[in-house]
């Protein structure tokens, strides 16, 4: 594969996942937008309830990372019966752990945000849409896991127009539920959880469509329950726990940040709320790109083409840095007619646009993480980037967190002083990682045999 073919191929991998992503921020905006209409507190209450959820989602992530990675290599190395198989597995895995989480959310939904020290104005409207986002989390397990199925057979495009059927099923259930729309009942934040909860379930429906359809690995939906897929198992534990261990903690540091901000008020929780609602459209571009490559050097490392892994990594790398931290800038030159859109609290748009500032500052150190994180992750380097990220996130992030934003006095100033520092610092030595190439001993798959791949993909393996 020539270099303008591989920049050629991340081009055709990225662009699908970075407007997927992107319409799922625009699900999550616009539910902050049309909530900002009906009452600023609900906005900060669906905001706490919502980083709840990102810890949940970071636990479906745990097996649908696993199902990336190891299907690329499977199919990098010219096995697509280990691929099916192992697609199947992860399928079956994240149904259970969904139900599981979903259960758990729904009886112990008052005690977890009573955790977090929400306000108690808050309480209410905060748990209800917790327990109904939360009891169908089992679906947006499945939805991950499927994708990620999809996305490694390079199925990125038709994701995307899922994602975008969902989004638009989603505006619209929030404008009849929000506002009583055509005679319907005015839910308010509950609202805006129903109509979440029904758009990813009529996507999930056309995802397992489209599972089925397009993708011509073998999929035996019969093996994890005629036998133990104990190898599969293996394979995306080896993966996932150390990958669901740095996301859970990270996830875990955010709610303590947001822990910190609860104590400086109500205004500043909605500040915060606003500000990671925007800047998640900056980080969009080096979600996608780490995405993308990820899937690559998956493949590439499959295939035992380390050197083109290894360039693959750092152009990637240098691409996000730039367009993300251009996107950033952006974003803090329009940030007060941004902020205008949800709010007319001038306190809480000041405040917001010195955070869009910092967060020029804050996008190229994540950028680092995710591209090469990602990139360690599918060439088998699991554990490294977990003992660092641990150690950043509640050393630096939390910590300097709490000095300059609590005990000096800064503020929400403060706080993201801490997460720019965490970043950068976590990221140089994740580059310096890369560059040391010792995940090139650390494979997850080995080629296939020609009698093991003929008996995998034998035509009564294949699904209809």
């Amino acid at each position: 594969m020539s270099r303008k073919q591989q920049n050629l191929s991340l081009f055709v991998l990225t662009w699908p996942i970075f407007i997927e992503l992107l319409l799922h921020m625009l699900m999550g905006n616009a539910d902050t937008l049309m909530l900002s209409q009906y009452d600023d507190r609900a906005v900060a209450a669906v905001g706490v309830s919502n980083q709840i959820m990102g810890i949940v989602i970071v636990m479906f992530g745990l097996i649908a990372q696993g199902t990336t990675i190891i299907t690329a290599q499977h199919l990098g190395a010219s096995d697509p019966g280990r691929a099916g198989k192992t697609a199947v597995t992860a399928v079956y895995m994240n149904i259970a752990a969904g139900i599981a989480l979903s259960l758990v959310l729904i009886f112990g939904g008052r005690t977890i945000l009573g955790w977090m020290g929400i306000p108690a104005e808050l309480m209410d409207t905060a748990l209800n849409y917790l327990q109904i986002v939360g009891g169908f989390a089992f679906v947006q397990a499945c939805i991950m896991t499927v994708g990620a199925v999809l996305k490694s057979h390079q199925f990125t495009k038709d994701v995307m127009y899922i994602t975008l059927g969902m989004n638009v099923l989603n505006v619209i259930g929030n404008y009849i539920l929000i506002f009583g729309a055509f005679g319907a009942p005015s839910m308010g934040a509950a609202g805006v959880a129903v109509s979440t909860a029904a758009a990813r379930g009529i996507g999930l429906i056309v995802l397992f469509w489209l599972l089925v359809r397009k993708v011509k690995t073998p999929l035996p939906w019969l093996y994890p329950l005629t036998r133990l897929p104990a190898a599969e198992f293996q394979a995306l534990m080896r993966i996932g726990i150390p990958t669901a261990g740095e996301q859970v903690s990270y996830q875990a540091s955010q709610l303590v940040l947001t822990y910190f901000t609860a104590g400086l008020g109500t205004a500043a929780l909605t500040t915060r709320v606003y500000t990671l609602n925007i800047i998640m459209f900056s980080l969009l571009f080096s979600l996608a790109i780490a995405q993308g490559t990820q899937i690559l050097v998956g493949r590439l490392a499959g295939e035992r083409r380390y050197d083109a892994a290894y360039r693959r990594c750092l152009r990637s790398l240098r691409a996000a840095m730039g367009i993300s931290t251009f996107a950033a800038a952006m974003f803090y030159l329009f940030g007060d007619a941004i902020l205008s859109i949800f709010t007319s609290n001038e306190d809480i748009i000041r405040s917001g646009t010195m955070l869009l500032l910092l967060t020029i500052l804050l996008e190229p150190g994540r950028a680092f993480n995710l591209v090469i994180i990602n990139s360690l992750r599918a060439a088998g380097d699991v554990r490294y980037p977990v003992y660092i990220g641990i150690l950043s996130m509640w050393g630096i992030a939390v910590t300097v967190s709490w000095t300059a934003g609590i005990w000096l006095g800064l503020g929400l100033a403060g706080i993201w002083i801490g997460m720019v520092l965490d970043e950068w610092i976590r990221g140089l030595l994740m580059l310096r990682r890369w560059r040391s190439r010792k995940w090139e001993h650390m494979g997850f798959v080995e080629p296939a045999t020609g009698e093991e791949s003929a008996e995998d993909a034998a035509p009564s393996d294949r699904h209809a």
